[in-house]
């Protein structure tokens, strides 16, 4: 095969925000120039939260300033993506200059007044306002997450019909992306199939994208059920760190050391170096006290 899988690495925004260890400013730096080194070419690399509620996510502007291009020339191999959940959110990756800004709507309302302290609807309102203000005021690319799209930890099931719904509310604003996130894990391949359908037909111009977590160990099977339905963007994080400060018992993102050797064995093309990729995420889990929870960092690649 020669098709290519891009893979959004988000290690250092979704794989950190939920360890007991927050890592300093230049430790975050560091790992955001390993996995660059890694072949990483678009990254999630900072959230735009209050630190006070999610002190890991603390640093955004240091670490976007010190990753700015030299001299002002733009830097056409790597895009950095800051996460947003609000209009406050949305002003500082814009002031930061960040290349992207990935803006969360819930897909249950559980959800959202816990994550972000208001409903799905006001969240779909405050994505049009940063839509128009970028229209506007010009700032980075939007793409837009829907959180919990399979199933929420406080609201239950999550229908096909709610995550619809949200869906068009965003292909109407042409958003270009939109990210399709099972945050807690509860996932599997068929559903995935069946979604996907549904929300290519809702949005059928924009970009979708998978984002899985692993909770329950269904989280590459899924990513290979997208992948067989045409998706050819997949979220991952290295080391197969992660998880959710506001979910209960959401562990880690599909590893991305998994999914490139997956893809890569099946013939795939990613662009990443598995050897290198390897090493990162054995030296980031030693880093925070633990062990790698992706298979292949434990395991190693094949043939060795």
């Amino acid at each position: 095969m020669s098709r290519f899988i891009e893979i959004v690495e988000v290690g250092p925004r979704d794989g950190l925000q939920n360890e007991k260890l927050a890592l300093s400013v230049e430790e975050k730096l560091d790992l955001i120039r390993q996995l660059d080194a890694c072949g990483a070419r678009r990254m999630e690399v900072v959230s735009f939260v209050n630190p006070n509620r999610v002190p890991q996510m603390a640093g955004a502007e240091e670490i976007m300033a010190a990753l700015l291009p030299d001299q002002g020339e733009p830097d056409l191999k790597h895009s950095r993506i800051g996460l947003v959940l609000n209009m406050r959110g949305w002003e500082r990756c814009v002031a930061a200059r960040c290349d992207e800004a990935n803006v969360v709507v819930c897909a249950s309302d559980g959800f959202a007044t816990r994550n972000q302290g208001s409903t799905t609807s006001q969240q779909i309102d405050a994505l049009a306002a940063m839509v128009e203000r970028q229209a506007v005021e010009g700032g980075p690319p939007i793409s837009t997450t829907i959180s919990v799209a399979f199933g929420c930890p406080f609201d239950g099931e999550v229908s096909e019909d709610q995550v619809v719904a949200i869906v068009r509310e965003a292909a109407a604003l042409r958003v270009p992306e939109i990210v399709i996130a099972d945050t807690i894990g509860v996932a599997d391949p068929w559903v995935v199939r069946k979604r996907i359908e549904a929300v290519r037909a809702a949005a059928p111009d924009a970009r979708l994208r998978m984002h899985f977590h692993d909770t329950r160990n269904t989280g590459l099977a899924n990513a290979f059920a997208s992948v067989e339905a045409g998706i050819d963007v997949l979220d991952a994080s290295v080391g197969g760190l992660g998880g959710c400060p506001f979910a209960p018992n959401a562990t880690g993102n599909i590893g991305t050391e998994d999914l490139v050797y997956m893809l890569e064995r099946a013939g795939f093309e990613t662009g990443y170096d598995l050897g290198a990729l390897i090493q990162v995420g054995r030296a980031i889990s030693e880093r925070l006290g633990k062990a790698p929870t992706s298979s292949v960092a434990r395991a190693g690649g094949f043939p060795a």
